[in-house]
């Protein structure tokens, strides 16, 4: 029962995110869906930091001074498979490509720990397993809202939105059980792995979210909507991770 809660639980936060679309009575536009944007890399920005590039260095603190090679390779990776994506046929989505990498590594991280839990070598309870995938999926929530919103904005239906918010968080348990059965050849890549999710999603917000949400002549509702969206993110990061 501990292992099907702590891979379910982070999609569902992802999922419960994703709903708040349907709030939304018509699709936001002007000022408010450049506020939306905003809100949303400052989200990615902060996850992108405190949920992945750190973690991936702390992982390889045996390194000591070098440490920071693992996410530095992985974060270029990430940020150039990005580039490159501008010429791979079928995505026109960034921001959904983005996110859904992210919770790759994200699941990966929640099947290690599950893997240790059910280890007799392992001094990781099922409790703080449980504890971190609920951290997750709370994290999630505001990660699913930041896919559903900006389509709803763009005009897709509230229907539309939804699924695409509840199909980038689908990946999590599907990468969760795959790290749970393979956890001793993933768990030595996984810091790559948060690197280069990092490296998407920063990117994602460079070349994609902060032009468009400063396509505005009220910069300064954009500006505090990113610091918004970034304290959140850092706050739940940095007390539930």
């Amino acid at each position: 029962m501990g292992v099907l809660i702590g891979l379910c639980l982070p999609f569902i936060g992802t999922s419960l995110g994703a709903a708040g679309v349907y709030a939304l009575k018509k699709p936001v536009q002007g000022n408010t869906q450049n506020c939306f944007l905003g809100l949303a890399a400052g989200v990615m920005a902060a996850a992108s930091v405190w949920s992945l590039i750190m973690p991936a260095i702390e992982m390889c603190g045996s390194l000591g001074k070098l440490c920071f090679i693992p996410a530095l390779v992985g974060l270029l990776c990430g940020a150039g498979f990005m580039i490159l994506s501008d010429h791979i046929p079928g995505v026109d989505s960034k921001l959904f490509l983005a996110v859904t990498i992210h919770n790759f590594p994200e699941g990966a991280a929640c099947g290690a720990i599950l893997a240790g839990a059910l280890s007799d070598e392992s001094q990781v309870t099922m409790a703080a397993a449980v504890m971190l995938a609920v951290g997750i999926a709370i994290q999630n929530f505001p990660e699913g809202a930041i896919i559903s919103f900006p389509l709803r904005a763009d005009g897709k239906s509230a229907r539309e939105a939804f699924g695409m918010g509840v199909l980038s968080g689908a990946v999590e348990p599907v990468s969760a059980v795959i790290t749970l059965l393979l956890a001793r050849f993933i768990e030595p890549i996984l810091p790559y792995l948060l690197a280069f999710a990092a490296g998407t999603m920063i990117c994602v917000v460079v070349e994609e979210l902060i032009p468009e949400a400063m396509a505005t002549d009220k910069k300064k509702g954009t500006a505090l909507a990113f610091i918004m969206g970034f304290a959140l993110m850092m706050v739940l990061d940095i007390t539930l991770g």
